[in-house]
């Protein structure tokens, strides 16, 4: 399991109980690999009940009490539309598929093919196949370190690559790039929907700017065409707030679970969040980012943490129905709770071996529940058998 930053878990943890406003942060999110003990076939059957779907595979309780997470990666995205609308927690599945080493091994070269144009030139593919092959390494490499400026390091890497991929298919994919007419265009955004009328003026407005966005974008000018869809976007901002209206701080704040927080400290942190969400609306990331940490400084200080229960079963949510032993559970409350003692004269020395041997209680259990990967070349689900297509 990946060591991670906990103090950030647990305010995300007590932000989100009882407000469901913030993700929280999946500690020791790592890939896994098909061990446990289990001797696989390439190709094998499971059958289970469906515990997670997220939309591009699900998440199995085998018959024989493994866990298995299944890819719908072979299959079409109209197939897997149509899953979506049958697929429920609880229902039995049974699935074949082979079993892969890795998340990142779902998504093969054939599957990146499908997604480029086809007017490039085989020695181009040939070259972007041995790319794809190092850009996974690299994934796999970053995602399994435990080194944090190591994994830094690689992701560096990896994302270097892959600017350096797109930048040998940008040509071909602007040459082949079918723009939608601009009122299709618009009608993407769901306004007519909520029945939001745009003006006429400012329709004609977007429409030239959307125009101008085309062109810049087809003769490859990055920069520029940047520009001309943030002036796109700051004529609509309007329509887009009537649309989905940002959250007001009171809002926010109304289920975050805070203790001796002065109204001089209050307002800062509703000045903070106001500017934060103008920031994003602007898409300006960087001072977004920068007002986001200035906001978890101040809020951090007042957050009543999780009590050891609501932390436990936030986290262990994220890994099935793990169940601890009394005495483990014993331990780990003890180290939780000197853990919120030591947080708070901010020792952070002490604090972070704490959480280590927070986690060294932890690992034997994780790696017993470590999901089996499958990419699946058959489903059964309700008597229909669905194969890719």
């Amino acid at each position: 399991m990946k060591k991670t930053s906990k103090k950030t878990w647990m305010i995300a943890s007590a932000l989100t109980i009882g407000m469901a406003v913030l993700t929280p942060l999946q500690a020791g999110a790592t890939s896994v690999e098909p061990t446990n003990g289990v001797t696989v076939q390439i190709e094998q059957q499971i059958t289970g009940t469906i515990k997670k779907f997220n939309g591009v595979g699900v998440g199995i309780k085998g018959i024989d009490g493994k866990n298995y997470y299944v890819s719908f990666s072979k299959f079409s995205d109209e197939q897997v539309k149509q899953m979506r609308k049958i697929i429920v927690e609880g229902q039995e599945i049974t699935v074949e598929g082979g079993v892969v080493e890795d998340y990142a091994d779902f998504y093969t070269f054939e599957d990146y093919k499908k997604e480029l144009p086809k007017n490039i030139p085989n020695e181009e593919l040939t070259k972007l196949e041995k790319m794809f092959s190092e850009v996974k390494k690299l994934e796999k490499e970053a995602s399994k370190t435990k080194d944090m400026k190591e994994s830094e390091k690689k992701y560096e890497e990896f994302y270097k690559l892959q600017e350096e991929m797109f930048q040998i298919t940008k040509p071909y994919i602007l040459a082949s790039w079918q723009p939608q007419p601009f009122n299709e265009f618009l009608e993407n955004y769901g306004f007519s929907e909520k029945n939001i009328v745009i003006t006429e003026n400012d329709k004609k407005k977007l429409k030239d700017i959307y125009e101008e966005w085309v062109k810049l974008s087809k003769d490859g000018q990055e920069e520029k065409s940047e520009e001309k869809m943030k002036e796109f976007k700051k004529v609509l901002r309007p329509y887009l707030d009537e649309l989905n209206p940002p959250e007001t701080f009171e809002k926010y704040i109304e289920g975050v679970n805070l203790e001796k927080i002065s109204t001089e400290d209050l307002a800062k942190l509703k000045a903070i969040y106001e500017d934060s969400q103008k920031a994003e609306r602007d898409e300006n990331y960087e001072l977004y980012n920068k007002l986001s940490m200035e906001f978890y400084d101040i809020i951090s200080q007042f957050i009543i943490p999780p009590t050891f229960e609501e932390y436990m079963s936030e986290y262990m949510s994220l890994r099935y129905e793990i169940k601890v032993n009394k005495a483990d559970n014993k331990r780990l409350k003890q180290l939780y709770e000197e853990i919120l003692k030591l947080d708070k004269k901010e020792d952070s020395t002490k604090i972070d071996e704490k959480w280590e041997a927070f986690d060294n209680i932890l690992e034997p259990y994780f790696e017993a529940n470590k999901e089996i990967l499958i990419s699946a070349s058959k489903l059964t689900i309700n008597g229909q058998e669905y194969l890719p297509r």
